[in-house]
């Protein structure tokens, strides 16, 4: 085995020893998605030492021939559960999903028809003389492999897209540069190279779900108010809207029927904005119980104000406590977003000023 496939091994574990220790310091994630990151780097700094173990006794004496069946066996087992292990990040929920339980339930399949082929050496075989060799179905474990790349792939897209993350498209340059390093491997077994690259994704992969979460506000996943304030320096929208929406004696929810009921108000008007609004601009929570939007087209506002109060309708049908909502606009002509924002609030006090005489006849 070349020198330099130690040196590559030894860059792979530092990064991923820095990684677990950087997780451990996190303080953005919470103890779920810690767990997921750090049982990502450990599999992967295993699957590596692992690889170590099976070219170092590859040819040796036959008393090592199971030492390399159990490193290629757990090796080849072990590899889709990576991309489990970083699905499991995505959610901030401590109650598993569906789809994640099912995904689980084919590891165990997975490891257990490997476990079942080793000795006809369908997928990999070791021979007597302890030189491993491919296996005729070899590609049930590149089958699987790719699986599980595609439950990520597919994963991470649903989530960008629910949290209106403007990063979403680099998901996708991530992917195609695990799938390619995959399939050189595959082609070029003798490279060696696959856990780096492997590593280096999952690097990636860390910072690219730190930026999502760090645009996001923690109770409405909405975006948040640095990114409203990012955002509003970039707008160059000609014929931009700018919507500020304000909840009706927020207060009082809180004082009469509990925070608790009062952060679920949030959270489902929250929702309704975001399922109105979100197709035609970004959404955000800039405060306690304020919100706003920033419309690319204002020839999208009617449409949207209307399905946003159908939402809210129908939503107070099931939650009678949920407070209506002010809203008021103005156009983004000019740069200065600052006063667009005044007078979009000045127009969204009037609408409130309507709600309270209403209420009071």
């Amino acid at each position: 085995m070349n020198g330099y496939f130690y040196i590559l091994t030894t860059i792979d574990i530092f990064v991923l020893c820095f990684m677990c220790v950087l997780t451990r310091l996190s303080e953005s994630l919470n103890k779920k998605q810690k767990r997921g990151f750090l049982l990502a780097f450990g599999l992967i700094a295993l699957i590596s030492l692992l690889e170590v173990v099976t070219l170092k006794v590859d040819g040796l004496p036959k008393k090592f021939r199971w030492l390399n069946i159990v490193s290629n066996y757990l090796g080849f087992g072990l590899t889709p559960s990576v991309c489990i292990c970083l699905v499991y990040v995505l959610d901030k929920k401590t109650k598993l999903r569906w789809e994640f339980k099912l995904a689980i339930l084919c590891e165990i399949v997975y490891l257990l028809i490997l476990a079942i082929s080793i000795p006809s050496g369908l997928v990999f075989s070791v021979s007597q003389e302890n030189i491993y060799s491919r296996g005729p179905y070899f590609v049930i474990y590149i089958f699987a492999y790719f699986i599980s790349i595609l439950y990520l792939s597919l994963s991470t897209i649903f989530v960008s897209k629910q949290f209106q993350n403007r990063s979403k498209a680099l998901i996708y340059p991530l992917m195609i540069f695990l799938v390619a390093e995959t399939i050189i491997q595959i082609l070029v077994p003798d490279l060696h190279v696959s856990w780096l690259c492997v590593t280096l994704l999952s690097v990636l992969y860390f910072i690219y779900c730190s930026e999502m979460w760090n645009q996001l506000d923690g109770l409405t996943g909405l975006l948040n108010q640095n990114s409203f304030l990012n955002r509003s320096e970039e707008m160059n929208y000609t014929n931009g809207m700018l919507i500020v929406l304000d909840v009706d004696d927020f207060k009082h929810v809180n004082d009469v029927y509990g925070h608790v009921k009062g952060d679920l108000c949030l959270r489902i008007i929250a929702d309704c904005i975001k399922k109105a609004y979100a197709k035609y601009g970004y959404c955000y929570r800039v405060g306690g119980d304020e919100f706003c939007v920033l419309l690319k087209n204002s020839r999208n506002e009617e449409a949207c104000s209307a399905q946003f109060e159908s939402f809210i309708e129908k939503k107070r049908n099931k939650y009678t406590y949920l407070p209506s909502v002010s809203y008021g606009s103005a156009m983004l002509l000019t740069g200065d977003i600052v006063s667009v924002k005044d007078l979009a609030d000045q127009n969204m006090y009037s609408n409130k000023q309507k709600h309270k005489r209403k209420k009071g006849q």
